[in-house]
């Protein structure tokens, strides 16, 4: 296998479905995922809170893909703009089939440093959004009879990591809320599953994090070197395709980090 794995090219895995990806400005896993899924066939909306970034990533996905995406605002942490969203991307497309919740925020804090501030919006960012978002999109997929919801979590809901007790509690949020959400789904034939990875560069994250943290937390992947944002994106463009059609509570880890 090698080491530096070459970009896939696309299947239709998701041909003509509409996909909605919240942060999905920047060059990111909202980014990626969202480039993908127009590679794959889909009818893609991207949203984000910064209006200038969503629209440079819309260009962005144009130029590679010529596909350019649906674009809104918004701010996953007010329901009246996620739910502004929903009815946006309901009368761009029809209906909705897919939904990635990518939105996230993290940092590095220890606990006897932590205010309440930094505490509640990590959770808020990272966990309540996502909430808020499956509460506003599930009622249109159960009405549907069909649909796929894909939640970004993180191998910190697993495991520990010092200065992450926020963000690790969030995605361990994440995780448990993904699998109660689809038992409730299921019989609705919506599946709801999440991906955890470890370590996916891109630039906001080499912005905030140290280069020291960012050798040591490489140096735990056995393939030696940090996920490029593409392949998360790959294991979440399967969850929502019809190959992964009898998963549903799954968390899939996307790491290559040793036992």
């Amino acid at each position: 296998m090698s080491l530096n794995p070459v970009y896939p090219p696309p299947r239709g895995l998701l041909s003509g479905q509409s996909v909605v990806v919240t942060a999905a400005a920047g060059t990111g896993i909202g980014f990626a995922v969202a480039k993908r899924a127009a590679e794959e066939g889909a009818r893609v909306l991207i949203s984000d809170f910064h209006e200038r970034r969503l629209g440079e990533a819309a260009d962005r996905i144009a130029s590679e893909t010529g596909h350019r995406p649906a674009t809104c605002l918004c701010d996953v942490t007010d329901q009246a703009q996620v739910d502004g969203l929903r009815d946006a991307a309901i009368a761009e497309f029809g209906a909705v089939d897919v939904l990635i919740n990518n939105a996230g925020l993290g940092g590095e804090v220890p606990v006897t440093q932590m205010s309440d501030e930094q505490w509640h919006r990590v959770l808020d960012v990272t966990l309540t959004s996502l909430f808020r978002m499956t509460r506003a999109f599930l009622p249109h997929m159960q009405d549907r009879g069909q649909g796929a919801i894909v939640n970004n979590a993180s191998v910190l809901g697993w495991r520990a990591q010092k200065g992450q007790a926020h963000y690790a509690a969030a995605k361990a949020g994440v995780m448990a809320f993904t699998r109660c959400s689809a038992v409730e789904a299921a019989e609705f034939g919506v599946r709801i599953n999440a991906v955890a990875p470890s370590i996916a560069m891109h630039a906001f994250l080499a912005k905030v994090t140290s280069d020291e943290l960012l050798a040591e937390l490489a140096a735990k992947e056995a393939f030696g070197r940090p996920a490029e944002v593409w392949e998360v994106a790959n294991a979440m463009i399967f969850l929502a395709s019809d190959l992964a059609s009898y998963m549903t509570g799954e968390i899939l880890s996307v790491s290559s980090q040793r036992a």
